[in-house]
């Protein structure tokens, strides 16, 4: 990544290994900038989530552990930190599977994002208001149950209640899972405004792959546990193995699924 930008999260060679024998990430490196929106691509089980939940250290709850690396917030080395301290210094994660309390409204799952929050009542009811502005379907449906509301509005309130905690970063896994396309860009459209229009910094995990890089400016590709390539998310666009492994096109023909999941492996992606 270029050295022009600040880094605010760096990664350096980390390994996690799952019930002390199954190593799930294979010195993993990367780099995010402040303000940027970064993508981590790669299929099912590539090790996305895993260097997410690494990151927020959530791995404990699935017996992992990181052994090997470290991960850097701010020049800060975040490892070993809980989840709370963690939001107090502006990392939040919105987790797979949008994860709400569906016994709660919207409204309320909204404020429990605030939780931790010691700048006073107004400046709380200032936030919900900004979330409210991104996400004007929230304010439709407040006072409706959670568990009641679509998946999409469901989406959009864990990223709310994210936006509530006043983050300067945040771990955005798997977005578009489950979603109807028209959905997927309406919220990758509001996770590009909050980027440029209040300055959040964005780490995606997301399968999606076409989405992710048409709104991401940088993105790092995973496969079993190892980032196998990176670059501007433009250049990866471009990429002719990229279009050919990730966006099903080669040679500029549409490839089917099939084609697409069977291929040979370059030796350069090798291990």
């Amino acid at each position: 990544m270029s050295t022009n930008n600040i880094s605010m999260l760096s990664i350096n060679n980390i390994e996690v290994i799952y019930d002390h024998v199954i190593l799930v990430l294979k010195g993993v490196s990367l780099e995010v900038p402040e303000k940027g929106i970064v993508a981590l691509l790669g299929a099912n089980g590539a090790g996305k989530s895993t260097t997410i939940k690494a990151i927020s250290n959530l791995l404990a709850s699935e017996r992992g552990v990181i052994t090997k690396g470290h991960i850097h917030f701010q020049g800060t080395e975040i490892n070993n930190l809980g989840s709370s301290e963690l939001v107090n210094m502006g990392v939040v994660q919105v987790m797979e599977g949008r994860h709400c309390f569906e016994h709660l409204t919207v409204e309320e799952n909204l404020l429990v994002g605030a939780y931790t929050r010691r700048d006073g009542r107004r400046d709380v009811q200032d936030s919900l208001d900004m979330v409210y502005n991104y996400f004007p379907r929230l304010r439709e449906r407040r006072k409706s149950q959670a568990g009641y509301t679509s998946g999409g509005e469901q989406q959009m309130c864990a990223i709310g209640r994210a936006l509530m905690s006043n983050p300067r970063m945040i771990l955005l896994d798997e977005p578009s899972m489950g979603l109807a396309p028209q959905l997927v860009e309406e919220i990758f459209e509001i996770v590009k405004k909050l980027n440029q229009e209040q300055g959040v910094t964005f780490l995606l995990a997301e399968q999606n792959t076409a989405v992710a890089l048409r709104y991401a400016t940088y993105g790092y590709i995973m496969e079993n546990g190892r980032v196998v390539m990176d670059g501007a998310a433009a250049d990866l666009r471009e990429n002719e193995d990229v279009k050919e492994f990730y966006l099903g096109v080669s040679d500029g023909q549409q490839k089917s699924f099939k084609d697409v999941k069977q291929y040979r492996r370059r030796k350069r992606w090798l291990a």
